[in-house]
């Protein structure tokens, strides 16, 4: 039985060209939430970067905190697309699954590329486990696997026997399958073992037993490989590092970048970052990250509701520092009366939203991108405030950082949209240089800025912003508030026309903002033709890759990946009206679509997936070519 692994790659146009080492290899690990699938995924993605090939990853959670062992509601997947041409998206269908029990094969196996490899774990696939994954047969016996290649041995019991002279127990015995695991991908495309060690020996530097025992698993991995390999099945293969431009890299995920993000544009801004938040999935991680910058002048603060964590980033704006909050689509509903205080007030805040599947709990640790009306529209009054989609993790960093721009420099709360998809998963990141990023200096009202002495908490700059004011600086008692208040003094005042002065103010300061923000460029083709696929946040990748595949055809379609969602760019009406048609792919049921239709009165025709998985670029090329047929 041969196993060739000839992944299709990103922008691979297919035919007679095709080498039997692949250009790009998608890799699914799959098992028990238990069984550390996101921990060796992860680790395979470190070899991976430092062996130059690019890479982009989906880790894929179980909903449920700890789901019964072995059920098909509990299986845990990483999936990794790397190789030695660009990527973008963690691949459509595997070439490789490594299955470590019955239920992580029935869930995944069904996206596994006809000729892909399975390997599985036989120590796994007995009558209760089987049972409980809905079989009544094991499908390593029934022949219901023929279109697939399939390695399948105990690596259950070859890692028991790897880790017999250091005297485990079973159970934490068994707890080094994963890295068993790992050591066979290692072997599989030639990584090199050592960073791993480095690793174990330093997670595990107070208890040393487990680290020889994980190391020893994983060598013994990485041994079988090459034994399975003289016996016939197994092939190892070597990709080709990508080709980079010259500089520091290191993975990133979406978490992190916009983590880095924010502190770089506090400094940028000259200002101390104060971080209000509560754990809610998949928005923890920035929490994590920015705790651990506490030498930066960033100051975190886990609240006891997502009330109290926007109340209190709120507050720290008050006082002159720049506030943050983060959480996902439920806690975003939370702080939306709070949000609306921090627009009446016109206090720069930055709002992190990491959607999730919804509504309600809906989806906790699943991908969606269907809170772009409650980031747009979802306040009560007439509450706008800019919003930037972040495109991939480490675009999250500069829009972060586009993020606090706009929140000083129109006073403003601004929305920044991830999803879980970036949040989670992790790519390459050219680490930029500081230098090439344009400070944005706040400068405090120090001094009455009316006449005869008289403080003017709303009056307003060229940009429409009101200026900031530090409370206890001598001679500016000033009032501001969520009550509506006096065009130009603060005072208390709902009265008709100060009521339509102020909410005229507000939204022409947000509509001003599309002056101050890049023209729309088209991101791959042309501007004009007969289609144009318009996308915004984590569907990018696929959109990407999907157009250049078409486009290598012959096909005439063009890619427009907007950033700035709220307000629009001034030209993108103009360019939306030079295409024949317009497709919005997005991971909802056509939010973006019907925001497009309203500002410009284009016919955008929606392509929508709400399924908690990403865009394939199969499914995009599909919609591509309907649309030209």
């Amino acid at each position: 039985m041969a196993t060739v692994l000839e992944s299709e790659p990103e922008g691979h146009t297919g035919g007679s060209d095709r080498s039997p080492t692949p250009e790009a290899v998608v890799v699914r690990f799959a098992g028990d939430s238990g069984d550390g699938m996101q921990l060796t995924g992860g680790q395979f993605t470190l070899s991976t970067a430092l062996a130059g090939n690019d890479l982009a990853t989906f880790p894929d959670f179980p909903a449920e905190i700890r789901a019964p062992q072995g059920t098909l509601f509990g299986v845990s997947a990483f999936q990794i697309n790397f190789g030695s041409t660009e990527i973008d998206t963690a691949g459509d269908a595997p070439d490789v699954l490594v299955a470590m029990n019955p239920a992580a094969l029935k869930t995944n196996v069904g996206a596994l590329k006809a000729g892909g490899l399975i390997i599985a774990d036989t120590g796994e696939f007995n009558k209760r486990n089987l049972e409980k994954a809905k079989y009544d047969v094991s499908p390593l016996e029934d022949g219901s696997l023929e279109k697939w290649q399939v390695l399948a041995f105990d690596i259950s019991a070859l890692t028991l026997e790897a880790v017999k002279p250091f005297g485990l127990g079973n159970k934490e015995a068994l707890r080094c399958k994963n890295m068993w695991t790992l050591g066979l991908a290692l072997w599989m495309f030639d990584r090199d073992r050592q960073p791993l060690i480095d690793w174990l020996k330093g997670k595990f530097a107070k208890a040393p037993v487990l680290a020889d025992a994980n190391i020893a698993a994983l060598n013994a991995g990485h041994a079988y490989g090459e034994t399975a390999e003289l016996a016939g099945p197994l092939k190892q293969y070597h990709l080709a590092p990508a080709e980079s431009e010259p500089g520091l890299y290191r993975t990133v995920t979406g978490a992190e970048a916009i983590s880095y993000g924010l502190v770089a544009g506090a400094q940028l801004a000259g200002l101390d970052l104060f971080f209000g938040g509560y754990p809610i999935t998949p928005a923890s991680a920035i929490l994590h990250n920015l705790a651990r910058l506490k030498e930066f002048g960033v100051t975190t603060f886990q609240a006891e509701d997502e009330i109290a964590a926007i109340a209190a980033a709120i507050g720290a704006s008050y006082g002159g520092h720049l506030g943050v909050t983060s959480s996902s689509g439920p806690g975003i509903a939370l702080k939306g009366e709070a949000m609306g205080l921090a627009i009446m007030t016109e206090l720069p805040l930055v709002i992190v939203n990491s959607q999730r599947g919804g509504p309600s709990t809906g989806l906790p640790t699943k991908t969606e991108q269907s809170d772009l009306y409650q980031a747009v529209y979802g306040r009560n009054g007439d509450a706008p405030m800019p919003v930037i989609a972040a495109r991939s993790p480490s675009d999250a960093f500069e829009c972060a950082i586009e993020a606090c721009r706009l929140a000083v420099q129109y006073m403003t709360p601004v929305m920044l949209l991830t999803d879980g998809y970036i949040a989670n998963a992790a790519e390459p990141w050219k680490v930029p240089d500081p230098k090439g990023f344009e400070p944005f200096p706040v400068k405090f009202l120090e001094e009455p800025n009316g006449p005869d002495g008289a403080v003017l908490p709303y009056a307003r700059d060229e940009k429409g912003a009101r200026p900031w004011i530090k409370p206890g600086t001598p001679g500016l008692m000033h009032r501001i508030g969520g009550i509506e208040k006096n065009p130009g003094t603060g005072n208390i005042d709902y009265s008709p026309a100060s009521h339509q002065t102020m909410t005229n103010a507000r939204k022409d300061k947000i509509d001003g903002v599309a002056a101050g923000i890049p023209a729309q460029e088209v991101t791959l083709g042309e501007a004009g033709g007969k289609l144009a696929l318009v996308g915004w946040g984590s569907t990018y990748g696929p959109i990407h890759q999907a157009v250049r595949r078409a486009r290598r055809k012959g096909l005439d379609v063009s890619q427009i990946h907007v950033r700035h969602v709220w307000p629009l760019p001034e030209n993108l009406g103009e360019l939306l009206k030079s295409y024949e048609q317009v497709i919005v792919p997005e991971m909802n049921t056509g939010q973006f679509k019907t925001v497009l239709r309203d500002q410009y009165l284009v016919d955008a025709k929606p392509l929508n997936k709400t399924s908690g998985q990403p865009f394939t670029i199969a499914e995009i090329e599909a919609a591509i070519a309907a649309a030209l047929a």
